[in-house]
């Protein structure tokens, strides 16, 4: 983009993570939630290549331990879907054999996270902002750093050797009217108990995973998704396009439909 944009890193000092570089992306793992606490990805619209097929083939990152990967155990005969951070279309982009190696990358357990398998509105949103981002690069060329991962909170539930996330988080990034520029999301797959309270409070069945909402989707402040996650995001909070909210009900935008958001690229 000309623009350097910081691989996202956490502020606080005493968790372990390592950064696994994969074609055109990169992962901050956290050994200790078997996650990642951050993706990269570069987006190059005028490179990218159509109609690669699925690998669609999900397999351990060689290069770690295999404990430290949410692997298949995690999903086998349950409503968990593997959750690309990294979408798989993102990275698909330069010479053809680059472009397949792309594709084959985010299929690595150390891309995905737990998500309700459910398909609703609040996703088809989340859906539609990376499906903007990556038109848009499309039709005019333009280069893109997307951001992507869980929050992982300490009260996360447990399932089967992992805490299953209740949140993600995305930032996008960009060059607008020649300056580094940013906007943020939160995906909530949390019971919303306004609607979901008698499957919240009721808990999980043993050996079922946690109770999960509908999906949310919200425009929020880049520096929240931050305070958030915990996460170094160097310059990004100030080159926010979303401007401050008067009052706190409204700093999160609550999204019925990508085009809500504030995002002038």
């Amino acid at each position: 983009m000309g623009p350097v944009v910081p691989l996202p890193r956490l502020a606080a000092a005493g968790v372990e993570t390592v950064v696994l570089p994969y074609t055109h992306f990169s992962v901050v793992l956290r050994p200790d939630r078997r996650l990642a606490a951050a993706t990269a990805v570069c987006v190059d619209g005028a490179r990218l290549v159509e109609d690669v097929p699925r690998d669609d083939v999900w397999r351990y990152d060689p290069r770690v331990a295999e404990d430290w990967q949410a692997g298949p155990e995690v999903y086998r005969n349950n409503s968990l879907d593997r959750g690309h951070l990294v979408r798989r279309l993102d990275p698909v982009w330069g010479a053809v054999a680059v472009a397949h190696r792309a594709d084959a990358d985010t299929f690595h357990y150390t891309n995905a996270a737990p998500q309700a398998d459910v398909f609703n509105q609040g996703k088809q949103v989340w859906q539609g902002l990376e499906n903007h981002l990556l038109d848009h690069a499309a039709r005019h060329d333009r280069k893109l750093t997307v951001l992507t991962g869980p929050v992982l909170h300490d009260a996360d539930p447990p399932y089967r050797g992992v805490q299953v996330p209740l949140r993600f988080w995305k930032v996008a990034v960009f060059v607008h009217e020649g300056r580094l520029a940013a906007t943020a999301y939160v995906l909530d797959q949390s019971p919303d108990l306004t609607r979901d309270a008698d499957r919240a409070l009721a808990g999980a069945v043993p050996g079922a995973p946690p109770p999960l909402g509908a999906f949310r989707t919200y425009q929020v402040p880049v520096a929240d998704v931050a305070v958030l996650t915990g996460l170094d995001l160097g310059s990004l909070p100030g080159a926010d396009l979303m401007p401050a909210a008067r009052s706190p009900e409204a700093r999160w935008r609550r999204l019925e439909a990508p085009d809500e958001t504030v995002m002038d690229i």
